[in-house]
C-alpha cells in the first residue's frame, strides 16, 4: 500500500467533522432470503443468532452520533437487513430521542426496506415523521423474484408494488434501489421504463452485484466469501463487466434525451458532479472513503457496509466515543486506502477523475503493478466515455447557470432522433 496523504486530505482531517452513519439495530436479521444478499451471513460473525438493539443503546447512539457531527444538519439512515422488524414503537422511541438531543440541529430520516411489511400504519409513520424510504425493488416481475424471496421461497414481488402504492398513497417522499444482476443485462431500457412509469420512482440507485461464493450442503442460498476462498466461484447472478457498461449506456440513452431535472439516477447525478469539480455525495466515486460508518446492533461500529469482518472493526460505542472511532487512524486509513492501493494504471486513466476506482469491494481483478483492480473497469470505461459529450455540455450550461435539463434537445439531436 502506497502512503499517500495529500493537502486535500488534511484539509479534510482539520475541518468540521461530519460523516454518516449507517444503523443496523436488528443486525442481518431479515425476513426475506435474497440469494445474493451479502449481509444475511453475519449472523454468524455474532454467535449464529441477533438480538436486536436495547432501548438504552439506542439512546446511547443518538446522542453520540448527533454531537459528534458539527453540522447543521444530522442524518440517521435505518438500515438492516431489514429495519422494520423492529417494529412501530421502536422507531417512536427513536424520533423522540432525536427531538431530545437536537440540540438545535436539523434531524433528517432515511430507511431502507424490502418493502414487505409496510402497511397503512408505518405508511402513515413515514409521512408523520417526514422519512425518506428507500425500497429494494430490482425491476419488473420476473426480475425482481429471480433472487428477492422469502424465506420458503415465495416471490415478494406483489407484496413490494403494494407498499410504494401506500406510500405514494400517504404522500411518503420514496426512491428504489435495485441490483443490477446477470439477468438485467441486455434489457436497461426496459428496467428505467419500468421505474419511471410502472413505479413511478423520481430517484433510482442502480448498485451492480459482483460475488463471490461457495455452496454449502441443504441450503438455498450459498455463502458470499471472497475469491481467495478456497473453492470459491463467480456467483451465478453477478453481473458482467460488459453487461453493466451496456446496462448503464441504455438507461442513460433513454434519461438524456428526456428526464434530466425530472428523475434522478444517482450514479449519472453523481457522474455530473466529478465532471464539474464537486463532491459527488456517493462514497463508491469519493477519491477517498470511510464517511459512511456502520453501527451494528450491538454498538460494534466498521468503516464500510461491505467489510464488516472482525478485521475491520472499529470499536463499540460503549467503549469509545462514536466521535473518537470516527477520528481513530484505522478509520482514516481504510479511507485513504481506496486512492492509495489502486494500480497505477487506474491513477493515469483519463477517467480517473469520475470513476475514482469505483467501490473497492469490486477489486477482485489485479492490475499490472500487482495492485487490486476493479473487476467492473470495462464497463465503467464504456459508460464515462459514453456520457463524455453530454456531461460535457452540462457542465457548460451550468457555467452559463442554465439548468442541466437543457442538455435534451442537444441529445436527441445528437442520437439523430430529430432533425438539424
Amino acid at each position: 500500500m502506497k502512503d499517500i496523504f495529500t493537502f486535500r486530505d488534511a484539509e479534510k482531517q482539520a475541518g468540521p467533522v461530519a460523516f454518516t452513519t449507517m444503523l443496523k439495530p436488528a443486525g442481518s436479521a431479515c425476513n426475506l432470503d435474497c440469494r445474493y444478499c451479502y449481509y444475511l451471513d453475519k449472523a454468524a460473525q455474532y454467535g449464529g443468532r441477533q438480538a436486536v438493539m436495547s432501548d438504552e443503546l439506542l439512546e446511547l447512539y443518538v446522542r453520540q452520533y448527533i454531537q459528534a457531527n458539527e453540522m447543521p444538519t444530522v442524518q440517521f439512515c435505518w438500515h438492516g437487513g431489514e429495519p422494520l422488524l423492529l417494529g412501530l414503537d421502536f422507531y417512536r422511541k427513536a424520533v423522540a430521542l432525536q427531538r431530545r438531543y437536537a440540540d438545535g440541529k436539523h434531524i433528517e430520516n432515511t430507511l431502507q426496506t424490502n418493502g414487505v411489511l409496510i402497511d397503512e400504519t408505518w405508511a402513515e409513520f413515514f409521512a408523520a415523521n417526514a422519512f425518506l424510504v428507500g425500497v429494494s425493488l430490482d425491476g419488473p416481475e420476473e426480475i425482481h423474484d429471480a433472487f428477492r424471496a422469502t424465506k420458503g421461497g415465495a416471490p415478494t414481488f406483489g407484496q413490494v408494488m403494494r407498499a410504494v402504492g401506500l406510500l405514494r398513497d400517504f404522500g411518503v417522499e420514496y426512491n428504489t434501489l435495485s441490483v443490477v444482476n446477470r439477468m438485467c443485462e441486455g434489457r436497461g431500457a426496459e428496467i428505467y421504463r419500468f421505474f419511471r412509469d410502472t413505479v413511478g420512482s423520481r430517484y433510482m440507485q442502480f448498485l451492480p452485484a459482483v460475488e463471490h461464493v461457495v455452496d454449502r450442503p441443504g441450503m438455498r442460498r450459498p455463502a458470499i466469501v471472497s475469491p481467495e476462498h478456497e473453492g470459491a466461484r463467480l456467483a451465478e447472478w453477478s453481473v458482467t463487466a460488459k453487461g453493466y457498461g451496456d446496462f448503464l449506456c441504455d438507461v442513460f440513452d433513454r434519461w438524456v434525451v428526456s428526464d434530466v431535472g425530472q428523475c434522478y439516477v444517482q450514479l449519472f447525478e453523481a457522474t455530473l458532479a466529478q465532471w464539474c469539480g464537486v463532491p459527488p455525495g456517493v462514497c463508491s466515486m469519493g477519491e477517498t472513503c470511510g464517511d459512511a460508518l456502520v453501527v451494528e446492533h450491538n454498538g460494534d461500529v466498521y468503516s464500510c457496509d461491505h467489510f464488516v469482518y472482525p478485521e475491520y472493526r472499529l470499536g463499540n460505542i460503549r467503549d469509545t466515543p462514536l466521535s473518537e472511532i470516527y477520528r481513530s487512524r484505522k478509520r482514516r486509513d481504510f479511507g485513504l486506502a481506496k486512492r492509495n492501493a489502486l494500480p497505477a494504471e487506474c491513477l493515469r486513466c483519463n477517467y480517473y477523475f469520475a470513476c475514482r476506482g469505483e467501490c473497492p469491494k469490486h477489486r477482485f481483478e489485479t492490475g499490472a503493478d500487482g495492485c487490486r483492480k476493479n473487476s467492473l473497469c470495462e464497463g465503467l470505461l464504456q459508460y464515462f466515455r459514453h456520457a463524455e459529450p453530454y456531461m460535457d455540455y452540462m457542465r457548460e450550461l451550468l457555467g452559463r447557470n442554465q439548468p442541466p435539463a437543457w442538455v435534451m434537445p442537444f441529445a436527441r439531436q445528437r442520437m439523430g432522433l430529430v432533425r438539424p
